[in-house]
């Protein structure tokens, strides 16, 4: 009999991938959290197909592999699995693209008006038994007196660009990979890196953490933003050099930042970002809605089963088969 593994999940349960798996025939085995590596080679040894949320599936875990035929992600990022490795094993990395869209975006634009309009704080100085506005005129912002900068122009980053239309914001859009002519049609303007970092009021970043990407932003690129910039980060906190935020956060070069993503995750409870009034941190919970969860996790069920039923496969981001 075929066994599926999962190798963390931050479900309750595995009810739903249970209810796509075992009437196909397949065993399924799981981690509640795949943090010892030990325990998880022990559970991928034997797996012909393995699905994984967060936990680090490096080149160490693929190479214990020794009967997989797939590994799928929970969503779209695939920055905790060592792609080449697997390519080089022969074993497809599928991913899930078209998860979470809208409410990444809903969660990106909320992340957006929290920094720009003050909710948090306002909201807390009066839960405090205080009526009154407790950051200075200037902390407040209207969207149609902004320049807002996306980095990346993806799935997620066109809805949130849809969003922020009514808003009346100017929106430049750095995405190499896509045509000037989308991004213009989009009602966006195509730019430079270099030109959206310095002419953005509030820059939002929708790429994934690569080797190119990671800790994109840094001090360097943090220095040629506008002094006062909102930063918002609904992608992955690794596109973030962490010490060069605070200290541009305490300096007043940026004013403000909304996140739903750190590095590392979980946020260390020392961290110095968690102590500044004009950050928002939420738990990397973007996505989340019992549809677009329970939709996810059918999704990556079916992937695994079509793998072992020798099926052609969907969304393989390494290059193997598909």
């Amino acid at each position: 009999m075929k066994k599926v593994v999962i190798t963390d999940y931050s479900f309750d349960q595995i009810d739903v991938e249970k209810d796509v798996l075992e009437p196909q025939g397949y065993t399924l085995e799981a981690l509640k959290s795949g943090k010892d590596p030990v325990a998880l080679a022990a559970l991928v040894k034997d797996a012909d197909a393995v699905m994984v949320q967060f936990a680090p599936v490096n080149a160490e875990i693929i190479g214990a592999m020794q009967k997989a035929k797939v590994i799928v992600r929970y969503g779209i990022g695939v920055d905790n699995v060592d792609l080449k490795a697997a390519a080089a094993k022969g074993i497809p990395v599928c991913n899930v693209p078209d998860y979470c869209i809208d409410e990444v975006a809903d969660h990106t634009l909320a992340l957006i008006l929290a920094a720009t309009r003050q909710i948090v704080p306002c909201d807390n100085v009066i839960k405090s038994g205080q009526w009154k506005l407790p950051v200075p005129l200037s902390a407040l912002h209207g969207l149609k007196d902004m320049t807002v900068g996306l980095v990346a122009f993806g799935r997620i980053a066109r809805e949130v660009a849809a969003r922020l239309k009514p808003f009346k914001c100017r929106i430049l859009v750095f995405d190499p990979a896509v045509p000037a002519s989308v991004v213009q049609d989009a009602g966006c303007v195509a730019a430079t890196l270099d030109e959206v970092i310095a002419q953005s009021d509030l820059l939002s970043l929708h790429c994934p953490s690569t080797e190119k990407t990671k800790y994109m932003i840094n001090a360097t690129t943090i220095a040629k933003m506008k002094k006062g910039a909102i930063l918002v980060n609904a992608s992955r906190g690794t596109l973030v050099d962490t010490p060069a935020l605070v200290a541009a956060l305490q300096s007043g070069q940026l004013s403000a930042a909304a996140m739903d993503v750190t590095d590392p995750e979980p946020i260390n409870p020392d961290n110095p970002l968690l102590k500044l009034a004009n950050v928002v941190i939420t738990p990397h919970d973007a996505s989340a809605t019992p549809q677009s969860v329970k939709r996810l996790r059918t999704d990556v069920a079916r992937i695994a089963a079509m793998a072992l039923r020798g099926e052609k496969l969907p969304n393989v981001v390494n290059g193997v088969g598909g």
